[in-house]
């Protein structure tokens, strides 16, 4: 009597406990990633659309929907935002879970309704502090959590880039940074932008820097980024 009691309890606990699985699965994410992309005024609007093409074409190709089906739980979290100076963080793509081409095809078609609009000065520092606010109300809980920089220019706006970073990295935040390289000549003293980002920009573990050497390569160094990012 009690193993047929058991038996009997398993059985009508199981419908439940496999929708309360479907249901954590659904409410969390194997990644939550916010993609910062740099809209200063180093950066005209010929790169701009260039850089923005990196990103769609990025999110729709299949290597990258590979990569998160790998995933445990084969489902990311994106948003998008536009940065430049300390007071300008624009959102221009709102969170939305990608686990489908279909979801990355629609999130790219979101992306296009804005076209970039290049303005102000750089602030990395301001870029990562709203990209925080952003991981912090998700809808999502995030098995990891991102921030992806992309710039072609060290901070000159706003509180020190390393500070920013040191705090977001403290609160579990992984910070990857994607610099544009150029042949265009920097300020006497700096260090070369990658070495920059590497210092001052970068965090967590696993975190790397990408760097992409001018628009040209811009695309392929988003999509290698992304795969590696979701992977």
């Amino acid at each position: 009597m009690r193993r047929r009691t058991i038996i009997l309890a398993t059985a009508l606990a199981a419908p439940f406990l496999q929708t309360t699985r479907r249901a954590a699965a659904e409410d969390s994410v194997d990644v939550l990633l916010v993609l910062a992309v740099d809209v200063s005024r180093s950066i005209n609007e010929e790169q701009a659309a260039l850089q923005r093409r990196g990103y769609v074409d990025a999110m729709t190709d299949p290597a990258v929907m590979e990569a998160i089906h790998r995933g445990m739980l084969g489902a990311i979290g994106v948003t998008y935002m536009e940065w430049s100076g300390r007071d300008y963080q624009r959102v221009i793509v709102p969170w939305t879970r990608i686990a489908s081409p279909g979801a990355a095809h629609g999130w790219v078609e979101e992306l296009q309704k804005h076209p970039p609009r290049p303005v102000g000065w750089t602030s990395v520092s301001g870029a990562i502090d709203v990209a925080r606010q952003l991981l912090a109300a998700a809808p999502w809980h995030g098995m990891r959590r991102v921030v992806d920089i992309s710039g072609d220019g060290v901070n000159n706006s706003g509180r020190p880039s390393a500070e920013a970073r040191d705090e977001a990295v403290a609160e579990g935040i992984i910070i990857n940074g994607l610099p544009i390289l150029d042949d265009t000549p920097g300020f006497p003293g700096l260090i070369p932008l990658d070495e920059y980002y590497r210092r001052n920009v970068s965090g967590g573990p696993g975190a790397f820097v990408l760097p992409a050497e001018g628009m040209a390569s811009f695309a392929q160094a988003v999509r290698r980024k992304i795969i590696l990012e979701v992977a």
